[in-house]
């Protein structure tokens, strides 16, 4: 690791026994590299699933991160929301140092992965529209379609022993210059890190309205976002909620 990088260390969000949901950590040098990006990984004994690796610039934490949890030859999974650069530009990387992970990703971006520079054949598996079930050691992990939310193919992860919820970029947060947290404390401050995202990157109400009922259906105490900070208790229903509230969004927004 760099000596001029500041790094804050992973920070475990559920644990019990052998199962760990862990946020994979910050370094300071990002704030010079666009928005700030979370990455996750999922453990359960000595499997791993990484959640939205990130783009190039974040790969040298990200995995000596990784490697204080699990070894890099077993991680199971990539799982991929959706195609942006933010969410897969070190795909390249991940492919040789983790040399057994399967990737998943909907199946409107396989085709799009070798632009990367990346063999990707025989270690794909890609993900139907009404999504899917992943085990993972003696857990389960699913694939919540969340299409158009932002991407129009797009899913979030749901640990079902954590009850952790991963919502790709519902949920970012555009922190200014000098500000940032982890964990969501003030709701109400909070929202305004986040409107214009959701204003305008979210793709249609019927979209996030159809969303909404999905995750209403699942039992989450926390709420862990690819950009922004982590909604946990009380916040994760105010969060919710807040999505009901938003009249307008995406084409919805600028064609009203």
């Amino acid at each position: 690791m760099s000596k001029n990088l500041r790094v804050h260390k992973p920070y475990v969000i559920y644990e019990e026994k052998d199962h760990k949901f862990v946020w994979l950590g910050l370094d300071e040098s990002e704030f010079e590299k666009g928005i700030l990006t979370n990455q996750y990984l999922i453990v359960d004994g000595d499997q791993g699933a990484l959640l939205d690796p990130g783009g190039y610039f974040v790969f040298e934490r990200v995995f000596q991160n990784v490697s204080e949890f699990v070894k890099p030859e077993n991680i199971k999974y990539i799982l991929f929301s959706h195609q942006d650069p933010d969410v897969i530009g070190s795909l390249n990387l991940w492919m040789d140092m983790a040399p057994n992970a399967t990737i998943y990703v909907s199946a409107l971006w396989e085709r799009f992965l070798p632009h990367l520079g990346v063999d990707v054949k025989g270690r794909i598996v890609v993900i139907p529209d009404e999504g899917t079930s992943i085990k993972l050691g003696n857990s389960e992990i699913r694939a919540i379609p969340a299409h158009f939310i932002h991407s129009p193919g797009n899913f979030h992860y749901y640990d079902v022993k954590s009850k952790v919820y991963f919502s790709g970029d519902l949920g970012a947060a555009a922190f200014p210059e000098g500000k940032w947290y982890l964990i969501v404390q003030n709701f109400e401050e909070h929202v305004k890190y986040m409107e214009g995202f959701h204003r305008r990157y979210l793709a249609h109400k019927k979209a996030l309205d159809h969303l909404i009922g999905i995750m209403e259906k699942l039992d989450i105490e926390v709420i862990a976002p690819q950009h922004g900070a982590i909604f946990e208790g009380e916040n994760v229903k105010k969060f919710i909620n807040w999505l009901k509230s938003l009249d307008k969004v995406g084409v919805d927004y600028l064609w009203s």
